[in-house]
């Protein structure tokens, strides 16, 4: 088994056996037109209005066809909360800037909370809940036209604890500490969301808790605003995220900064661990600037404007690649690997975000293969070593071979055959194609993907175009087959 939490079942005996031997595992006729201005209806190009629709409740992704919503393009999230930590009662509001897609009537927000009032353009608007609670439908008092902007606030007062999506239950919290993590879905347990890969938005977070508590979140800290009994926390993130990605902590923190680089680092450790905990765990933390230096080496400049990481004295099971700070429960001071991990989706799976949730191997795949790639240089073994491990220890009977790891489906989403098989597709790859080749495609994807989304086909497709190869049958054998794969040249494993 690994040594640290994992966002995954637990692992097969094979592969608990072949891990023993050495092995980790990474954790949108006539044409249409429309004013762009505020509320303004669409027309046709003939002058007669066009019929709104009342967008989808999904964005179309069939592991959760709830996820996401149809036609909204969401830009930006202000979100400023108030968070009572003793009651762990959450109130305030989120203001969205989105563009209408198509003509709308009606729209929905991924939200679980209990809403007071929404608002858009400024003027009140009607709601309600719709599909268990997780979908907020939002009616303006006129249609939106297709290609216009709004802005619209929703208010909200409630305990996100009582609240549950899909299964899962994510509020993490206790009297002393909160922190928003978890994937595939976090974000409608604190604000209403385009809540799918796809809408990438640009995060700016306001929390005010009692004095003497610490609020962390992602980007730049801006501001600091002391009250009478609270003090507010205000946070922004450079560049788009995708909603499952963006976070926040509050509790006692010890805080450390600086430049590596000059890439500016900050990182924060729970002060509800233990003396010894802290002490090891901010270790851990500091390594980040370093792991990521490492790390350009192989993929390219680091994608955002700050990094850092935070862990907390929660125990949430597992640690999360949240957008320029990833979080981590205490795992001592030597799990260096799992830094690796979590920074090396910092360009798989949030720089180049997935297309759809079929496509998660995109991203635990390279961050396990990262993982190898790491200690094959810094004195361990090759990432070659530890492929043919794999294969030699995880018997072709195992339920390992057994998922189709570009579709592994919603109940396997987080398989350990998407970490440890998506891996060895990519050192089968490197095999395949050899080393210059295969560096090659790693950087074309990351430059031609750069701030977007990505899908398995488009992968193949770089991958063949760059190395000049016809990799179809490859992928097939290491993707789409559930079977273990022959030990053959072509398969990367001659």
């Amino acid at each position: 088994m690994t040594t640290r939490p994992i966002r995954r079942p637990v692992l097969s005996a094979a592969l608990a056996t072949a891990l023993t031997a050495g092995m980790a595992v990474g954790a949108g006729g006539a044409t249409a037109t429309a004013e762009t201005s505020t509320g303004t209806s669409a027309e046709t190009s003939a002058g007669a209005s066009a019929a709104p629709v009342d967008g989808a409740s999904g964005i179309g992704d069939p592991y959760w066809p709830l996820d996401g919503n149809g036609g909204i393009d969401v830009a930006t999230y202000k979100i400023s909360h108030r968070y009572a930590m003793a009651t762990k009662q959450l109130s305030g509001r989120t203001t969205l800037e989105l563009t209408a897609t198509e003509d709308l009537a009606s729209f929905s927000l991924d939200f679980l909370l209990d809403v007071s009032k929404v608002t858009v353009d400024g003027e009140k608007a009607r709601f309600d809940k719709t599909d268990g609670g997780h979908e907020l439908r939002i009616t303006p008092p006129r249609p939106l036209a297709a290609g216009s902007r709004h802005t619209v606030v929703v208010a909200y007062d409630d305990r996100p604890a009582r609240h549950s999506y899909a299964g899962e239950r994510n509020w993490l919290a206790s009297k002393d500490e909160v922190v928003t993590m978890n994937e595939p879905h976090m974000a409608p347990w604190w604000f209403p969301a385009n809540d799918h890969p796809l809408d990438k938005a640009v995060v700016d977070v306001k929390v005010r808790v009692p004095h003497g508590r610490e609020v962390v979140s992602n980007g730049r800290l801006l501001d600091r605003k002391v009250g009478t009994s609270s003090t507010q926390w205000h946070w922004r993130a450079d560049e788009p995220m995708v909603p499952y990605l963006a976070f926040f902590a509050a509790g006692d923190f010890a805080i450390e900064k600086g430049k590596h680089r000059g890439l500016p680092w900050l990182v924060a450790v729970s002060e509800d661990l233990a003396d010894r905990d802290q002490a090891a765990s901010m270790r851990l933390m500091k390594k980040t600037p370093k792991v990521v230096a490492g790390l350009e080496k192989d993929l390219g400049d680091y994608p955002f404007s700050v990094v850092g990481g935070i862990t907390t004295g929660l125990s949430p099971g597992f640690a999360l690649e949240n957008q320029t700070r990833p979080t981590y429960p205490a795992v001592g001071g030597s799990a260096t690997s799992l830094v690796v991990h979590e920074l090396a989706h910092q360009w798989f799976g949030d720089d180049i975000a997935i297309e759809r949730w079929s496509d998660i191997w995109l991203n635990e795949g390279f961050a396990t293969f990262m993982e190898w790639r790491w200690a094959e240089t810094h004195g361990g073994r090759s990432a070659d070593a530890v492929f043919r491990s794999y294969y030699a220890n995880v018997d072709a009977t195992s339920d390992f071979w057994k998922v189709a790891v570009d579709d592994p489906g919603a109940a396997k989403v987080f398989d350990g055959a998407v970490y440890g098989r998506g891996a060895m597709a990519l050192q089968a790859l490197r095999n395949r194609v050899g080393d210059e080749a295969f560096w090659r495609v790693v950087r074309t994807w990351i430059r031609e993907q750069r701030g977007g989304n990505g899908s398995t086909a488009e992968f193949e497709e770089v991958a063949a175009r760059v190395s000049g190869q016809d990799l179809g049958p490859f992928f097939d054998t290491w993707l789409r087959t559930l079977a273990k794969p022959a030990a053959t040249d072509t398969n990367g494993l001659g």
